[in-house]
């Protein structure tokens, strides 16, 4: 199967309004918990079936991150907001979506795919797969910002939306498209054990929360499906 036509998985946390951002920034105190959910999430890739080997699923993935790697498609905008000794996101393959070419952008490493849209960022990820200057991709995710969400959300191949609903609003400058979610949308909600089957582990029943500044923020992990 080409890249281009792997399943498309958004990744995103939002407030009951769907704010994502303020001034390039989470409008919220950093979470550390709901990052590192993020950041096991997005490394994580797809075990194969089971074929009757008593290796450990631990052992496995271990063996598997050398050989596939997981691709996160990001604007620009969202690229910039990742602090510079973070970036690119580690044992990733980034694409950075773009109307600027690399030249004009600067300072983006080689190894970062820039592209004008999803889908040809996808497809030259290929070209450099099937040249052997990136490993094999397993799962692709969509991190933001704002128009890159709402362009994966028109791909048929977008399958599913993994949420981190926060429970409190913040002022935001920037939403996750309106309308996900909603009766009749195409969009369904997962059972709790859909959630933990789809991302390999076990995701806590209920709200979460964290303390931040003597304020506790709540927030829970969802998974939305296409119906």
């Amino acid at each position: 199967m080409s890249i281009k036509q792997l399943p498309l998985t958004l990744i995103v946390a939002a407030t009951p309004k769907n704010g994502i951002g303020q001034k390039g920034a989470l409008p919220w105190p950093m979470l550390k918990k709901e990052m590192a959910y993020f950041a096991r999430v997005t490394k994580r890739v797809p075990m194969p079936p089971n074929n009757g080997s008593v290796q450990s699923d631990a052992s496995k993935q271990v063996g598997l991150e050398g050989m596939q790697r997981n691709v996160v498609i990001m604007g620009r905008k969202t690229w910039d907001s990742i602090p510079p000794k973070f970036r690119p996101l580690k044992d990733r393959t980034s694409i950075v979506i773009s109307a600027q070419d690399r030249t004009t952008l600067g300072g983006i490493p080689e190894d970062v795919v820039v592209a004008s849209d999803i889908l040809s960022g996808l497809q030259t990820l290929e070209q450099r797969v099937r040249h052997g200057d990136a490993l094999p991709v397993g799962r692709t995710f969509v991190i933001g910002g704002s128009s890159i969400y709402e362009a994966a959300l028109q791909l048929p191949q977008t399958k599913a939306v993994l949420l981190t609903r926060i429970k409190k609003d913040y002022e935001c400058d920037t939403f996750f498209p309106d309308g996900f979610g909603d009766s009749g949308s195409g969009w369904r909600r997962s059972t709790l054990a859909g959630l933990r089957s789809f991302v390999g582990e076990d995701v806590p029943e209920g709200p979460l929360a964290e303390g931040k500044d003597g304020e506790d923020i709540s927030y829970e992990f969802q998974l939305y499906e296409r119906s």
